[in-house]
């Protein structure tokens, strides 16, 4: 068949899957390769060096590929590299200049625009209130919280297990008073048996469109400003837990980040706080001179 994927990139597939990377993510990872083999017309496993830096000089120079989408395809050949041939890539990578990356620092709303969002973007959706504030409230990924179960929820400790987290790294996040509160009202309502955030009775998980749709609306709603998707609720999470002084290493933790350079990336201040942050010498009592 026309679209059967190679064996290689079968073996790919199978590798990525064992690693237990998302969907999404092993398409990305695998189609880097596929455009490789496409460039050459020939099975990535046979090319030698000079094949492979003339196809990376070739999305430098003639598809002038971003820097961040740059760092993807080598950061994704160098896992093919490593899976199938035992090698490391950086010997191919020499004399080839990569493009330098500026990371923007996440864009977050202000703890009174995730009020005024979970309050009057949600009113007559109590499916948008519950789901929000759980993606909010514990700072959740959007895949993690659609499939939040039922029985991940520890009410005696007010904790939540993230059962479905990405790259299989299980973690505890804490849940607060007033989101127990909407989880047992939504739960009394509607009474769940798997899956907390159903497409109905006994359905499949909310999918990420209806997810992603209940945000947008209630953005709409409350009137806020499109500074970024439901994602930027998982990034306010994090940086509302550093501005009241939270350990990075615990909001780490809460994130499910590997690295902590991933979680510092919140290390950030919100231009509504720089005015009336004040200078440490305004802090001593040093009298007049």
């Amino acid at each position: 068949m026309k679209n059967t994927p190679s064996p290689t990139r079968l073996k790919f597939i199978v590798f990525l899957t064992f690693r237990q990377l998302a969907p999404r993510t092993i398409q990305a990872y695998t189609g880097w390769i596929h455009d490789l083999a496409r460039f050459h017309r020939k099975d990535p496993t046979e090319l030698g060096p000079e094949p492979v830096r003339a196809w990376l000089l070739h999305l430098l120079q003639e598809r002038k590929l971003s820097a961040s989408s740059f760092h993807l395809a080598v950061k994704e050949l160098a896992s093919f590299y490593h899976a199938h041939l035992g090698r490391d890539l950086e010997p191919i990578l020499q004399g080839i200049r990569r493009p330098k990356r500026h990371p923007q620092p996440p864009r977050v709303y202000s703890p009174s625009e995730i009020e005024s969002l979970l309050t009057t973007g949600t009113q007559g959706s109590p499916l948008a209130r519950a789901f929000l504030m759980t993606v909010y409230g514990c700072g959740l990924r959007l895949s993690e919280a659609t499939h939040v179960q039922v029985q991940d929820i520890d009410s005696a400790r007010h904790q939540l297990r993230v059962s479905h987290p990405k790259g299989g790294r299980m973690r505890v996040v804490p849940l607060s008073d007033n989101l127990l509160v909407e989880l047992r009202s939504w739960y009394r309502v509607h009474r769940p048996a798997r899956w907390l955030f159903a497409q109905g009775p006994d359905q499949p998980p909310l999918c990420k469109g209806t997810a992603q749709n209940l945000f947008y609306r209630a953005r709409r709603q409350a009137g806020l400003p499109a500074k970024s998707g439901i994602h930027g609720l998982r990034h306010s999470f994090a940086t509302h837990l550093l501005e009241n002084g939270v350990e990075i290493t615990v909001v780490q933790r809460f994130l499910g980040h590997a690295q902590l350079d991933t979680t510092a990336r919140y290390l950030h201040v919100r231009e509504e706080r720089l005015g009336v942050i004040r200078s440490p010498l305004g802090l001593l009592h040093t009298g007049p001179g």
